[in-house]
């Protein structure tokens, strides 16, 4: 099981991730604001349990390479930090300004269409297996063993909080659309600790033994 340190740590980590401005709660505040909250909600949590696909690759992937050479999974999150502090930059460097239209959002459909669109459009992005690939790692203490169990128990905790703070987007997307509307610069700075936290962790992961 996960100790609670590296729980917390974690947990910490991911939510400031999912909260910061991206295409998914974007996509998730220009649903709600333009068709209603439940079906923010249903796009939301959609989106979310798309995460659970990742999950199960991260971690038959950690485990596929611990049983084939514990120097694979080294290179792996030696890549996977590369690919953070490249993230990180990335978000470091943005303008911010990010902006919610609700009039371009999904055509009125009914709600489990809209789930099912969320779920499949998190599950088949490229963009999203690597960063779980990337990120997930991270936080596997190699001391507590069943590296591809922990890593699954994270993507889990990850999935499940992922469900929490989008189905809130979805429920408050009139609001916080607004909201983000009027100051722009607020992604820019979320985007900034965000960046900051990337690389951070992708310089550790790099260094650390």
């Amino acid at each position: 099981m996960l100790s609670p340190e590296q729980l917390m740590a974690f947990l910490a980590t991911a939510m400031l991730v999912t909260a910061s401005p991206g295409p998914d709660n974007l996509m998730v505040l220009g649903v709600g604001m333009s068709r209603g909250r439940r079906q923010g909600m249903a796009f939301g949590l959609g989106c979310a349990l798309g995460c659970l696909t990742h999950t199960v690759l991260a971690s038959l992937g950690v485990s596929a390479l611990l049983a084939a050479s514990p120097t694979a999974f080294t290179v792996l999150k030696v890549a996977g930090g590369l690919y953070l502090v490249w993230l990180g930059i990335g978000a470091m460097r943005s303008r911010g300004g990010a902006s919610v239209d609700g009039a371009t959002a999904l055509p009125d459909v009914s709600l489990g269409c809209l789930f099912a669109r969320g779920l499949f459009a998190n599950s088949i992005n490229p963009k999203v297996v690597l960063f779980f690939l990337s990120f997930l790692p991270q936080f596997v203490v190699a001391s507590q063993g069943h590296a591809s169990w922990q890593t699954f128990q994270l993507g889990l905790v990850f999935t499940a909080q992922a469900c929490l703070l989008f189905g809130l987007l979805g429920y408050f997307s009139g609001a916080v659309g607004k909201w983000l509307n009027r100051r722009p610069r607020a992604g820019l700075w979320l985007d900034r600790v965000a960046g900051t936290i990337f690389i951070a962790l992708g310089l550790r992961l790099i260094l650390a033994r």
